[in-house]
């Protein structure tokens, strides 16, 4: 069974950075197209960017745009998200999901980290 795992998670004060990660167990990690999504008290689950395969086309939602990056590492054992000028609205858990190679649904799914920013 596949196991995906996020750390980076905190609390800290608007504005400041916080850089979350994801490892999966699979051999080929850098094969699979993988995601950030986050999901907020009360809201549903949200699609927040994503990575192709290798160092592939990214995607981001709109309200993070400018302040999150996506990246994989140079081993292609981790992809990150930076997050920087942090707000108030971008507290939620944070859940990294992968896709098996040839798939187009988000197939395999971390526990999630949870990241509180304050005002």
């Amino acid at each position: 069974q596949v196991q995906v795992t996020e750390s980076g998670g905190g609390l800290v004060e608007a504005g400041d950075s916080l850089r979350l990660s994801c490892r999966a167990s699979l051999r080929t990690f850098g094969s699979h197209v993988t995601g950030w999504f986050r999901q907020a008290p009360g809201k549903e689950r949200e699609f927040v960017a994503g990575i192709g395969r290798s160092a592939g086309a990214t995607s981001y939602t709109e309200s993070v745009k400018g302040r999150f990056t996506i990246s994989r590492d140079k081993t292609w054992t981790t992809v990150y998200l930076q997050m920087n000028s942090l707000k108030p609205e971008d507290t939620a858990v944070y859940y990294c999901a992968v896709q098996r190679v040839g798939s187009t649904t988000w197939d395999y799914w971390g526990q999630g980290t949870q990241v509180t920013v304050s005002s």
